[in-house]
């Protein structure tokens, strides 16, 4: 056997030297690939933050390394405040009050408005041989009216019966509030996060007191008016053949309790624009007060169509039905699986190799080149993977594995 100072003597010695090595190696890169899971876990539970998103859930696997990159955002440079090509004109749609400001001229000529276009050097007649035009942008401040619906009697001079016209209908009934009114107020609140404390404030400033529960009550009244509008929205977006669903804890207040519970807001999203469609996108809110599974079951109820959710198990009863098809995320399939399912203190994850990045599958430019990559990435291939076996990644994944090596 060879030493570190003695050379190898023949071939066979020289290959089983380079094969420990390789070993080493190989070994080693384990151990790197370990650690890196060990770190990135750590920084996540400590600086990670509660989106989803995380850095578009990293570059997972390439080229057999567990090589985790984090997305930096592009910081656009910002063009000099005395750039000649940015343009500083004030927007087209906002309109114009013309103000004609004219020097001063004597009244021995005058034009046809009756103007004094006389000139005070010499008294003869100007004339216009060009202007200057600025432009400043003003605000005029918003301010309440008062509409007086007036109805007057009428009555026959013949046969004494009175005549008039039909009281008009209100958003709310033996209401002072407008549309327009209460649509600014719930624009104030949930679009300007202006709570309604703050609003009684401003308008109080225009001299027009109403109290924080006139406003609450106006809100109630609004959501029940906008009903039917909700409900059309619920049908359209539940009318398309593809959902993404998600829910997202919402703080409530607990009146007498002096905290807050923990609601959830549901969301339904259909959006085909990424496949070339021209249905307009939507979204469906629905609240609820918990995160039981008995409320995506009620809202899916006659929703028949393919649903991309996460791993919350509550839509499970939804795909047992058979009427939703599943379409897992490969993000949070991944990340689950391979990403934190290893044991990485017993186990250490060896070179899990995608053919693709996940996130990257579909990363096709325009609806043409989308429809001809997607037989492509829905073939199996898409789900192999070379990994060590652990109790919880499927088996028939280690099946595709060991079937594609």
């Amino acid at each position: 056997m060879s030493t570190p100072h003695q050379p190898p003597q023949n071939i066979d010695e020289l290959l089983r030297i380079i094969a420990a090595r390789d070993s080493e190696v190989a070994l080693l890169k384990l151990m790197v690939d370990k650690l890196k899971l060990q770190l990135l876990r750590r920084v996540r539970s400590e600086f990670g933050t509660s989106s989803e998103q995380w850095s578009a859930q990293m570059e997972l696997i390439d080229g057999g390394q567990a090589e985790v990159t984090t997305q930096t955002k592009a910081v656009s440079k910002q063009a000099p405040a005395n750039d000649a090509q940015i343009d500083r004109s004030m927007p087209a749609h906002l309109p114009r009050d013309v103000r004609e400001h004219l020097p001063q001229a004597s009244d021995t000529h005058r034009d046809s408005n009756g103007q004094p276009c006389g000139c005070t050097a010499c008294g003869a007649r100007l004339r216009k041989i060009g202007q200057d035009v600025s432009e400043q942008l003003e605000y005029v401040p918003a301010h309440f009216k008062v509409i007086r619906h007036v109805r007057p009697k009428l009555a026959c001079v013949a046969c004494h019966a009175i005549f008039q016209a039909s009281a008009l209908s209100r958003p709310i009934a033996r209401g002072v509030a407008g549309a327009g009114q209460l649509a600014h107020v719930l624009v104030s609140k949930y679009c300007d996060h202006l709570p309604l404390y703050r609003q009684s404030g401003i308008y109080a400033r225009s001299g027009v007191e109403l109290d924080r529960s006139t406003l609450a009550g106006w809100v109630d009244q609004a959501d029940q008016l906008l009903d039917p509008l909700v409900a059309a929205l619920g049908r359209y977006t539940l009318a398309a053949a593809k959902l993404h669903a998600d829910d997202t804890p919402v703080p409530v207040l607990q009146p007498g309790r002096g905290k807050t519970k923990t609601g959830r807001l549901w969301v339904y999203v259909r959006d085909d624009r990424p496949i070339g469609s021209s249905a307009p996108p939507a979204a469906w809110y629905q609240y609820t007060p918990d995160r039981k599974g008995e409320h995506p079951e009620r809202h899916l109820k006659k929703y028949r169509g393919i649903l991309q959710a996460d791993a919350y198990g509550g839509w499970g009863k939804l795909y047992a039905s058979g009427q939703i098809t599943e379409a897992a995320c490969w993000a949070h399939y991944l990340e689950h699986e391979f990403m934190w399912s290893a044991d990485v203190n017993r186990e250490p994850l060896c070179g899990l190799r995608a053919h693709r990045p996940p996130h990257k599958v579909f990363a096709f430019k325009g609806p043409a080149r989308r429809r001809e990559g997607r037989p492509w990435a829905s073939t199996p291939s898409c789900l192999r993977a070379r990994c060590l076996p652990s109790a919880r990644t499927p088996a028939s994944l280690h099946a595709s594995s060991s079937g594609s090596s």
